[in-house]
């Protein structure tokens, strides 16, 4: 009997223990879970607006921007190297929020030698311009973006620098060449009057970035017969206006690293551009 009495006392300490138990278990797990929850829910917030959701509508159209480069080489258009650097798609991007704006421009296409020309609206003060130049681009890459980046202004000019990248890759100069060829064709199928200046290379003497002097005479020579050839096409021969009668670079037209373009460069460049602007009846030109 003492043994039932003390079993069942036990019973009774067992029970209150397990209410005081569930007593503090109860809240503790409310906590718990309310803790569980506010761990998941930012993983849920910061899931993209264009997410797809089961059974939802599908993803927003992505905002228009520039076409992006090609990730192989075979979806390239044109011949030879590509190059594709990081601040390439920042300078297209920033191109593109100027569209709008540079409608109708006389357009400068090119790589570094253009890219620098920062005083272009300060030299051609009365015709609207606008510069599609990009450090470290070849002829390929040009023609790549030659219809986003050109064409698509409407451009009332087209003026084209293009291929000293290509001759410090070992290109061949028939593929520049065939390069050059496809952007004036593209041009003329778009607007059959739009007036084109091509602009012969430059000479450059820069010992970290050395090339074949034939490959550049012979790219010049190809550039140079574009002007029997095409109709509207107009050459200016910048390896001519920086070279001196001996035939030897004038240095001052020269940055120090003797291949991109001093400030007296570009004066010179414009002092030999202005008049065949004019000759292609471009307007306004000083």
């Amino acid at each position: 009997m003492n043994r039932l009495i003390a079993s069942s006392a036990a019973i009774r300490r067992a029970a209150l223990l397990s209410g005081a138990f569930d007593r503090w278990r109860l809240p503790w797990l409310g906590l718990m879970l309310v803790v569980l929850v506010a761990g998941i829910q930012p993983a849920v917030l910061a899931q993209p607006a264009d997410a797809p959701r089961s059974g939802g509508a599908p993803p927003a159209a992505t905002a228009p921007g520039p076409r992006p480069y090609p990730t192989e080489a075979a979806q390239w258009p044109g011949k030879g190297v590509v190059r594709v650097f990081g601040w390439m798609t920042d300078n297209r991007r920033a191109f593109w929020l100027r569209r709008e704006q540079e409608q109708g421009t006389v357009v400068f296409a090119g790589d570094s030698l253009t890219a620098g020309w920062t005083s272009l609206k300060k030299d051609f003060p009365s015709v609207p311009t606008a510069n599609r130049g990009i450090g470290g681009d070849v002829s390929r890459g040009l023609l790549f973006r030659f219809e986003q980046d050109v064409l698509e202004l409407h451009p009332k000019a087209i003026v084209l620098l293009i291929g000293t990248n290509d001759l410090s890759a070992q290109q061949q100069p028939s593929d520049t060449l065939s390069n050059i060829a496809a952007m004036v064709s593209m041009a003329r199928q778009r607007n059959t009057g739009v007036p084109i200046v091509l602009c012969t290379l430059p000479p450059r003497a820069n010992a970290q970035a050395p090339v074949d002097p034939a490959r550049l005479v012979e790219l010049n020579a190809g550039i140079k017969a574009m002007e029997s050839r095409q109709g509207g096409v107009a050459v200016v021969d910048l390896f001519d206006a920086f070279t001196g009668r001996d035939g030897s670079i004038e240095f001052r037209y020269l940055a120090p690293d003797r291949l991109h373009l001093s400030a007296e460069g570009y004066a010179r460049w414009g002092s030999v551009l202005a008049p065949v602007l004019a000759m292609l009846q471009t307007d306004r030109v000083p």
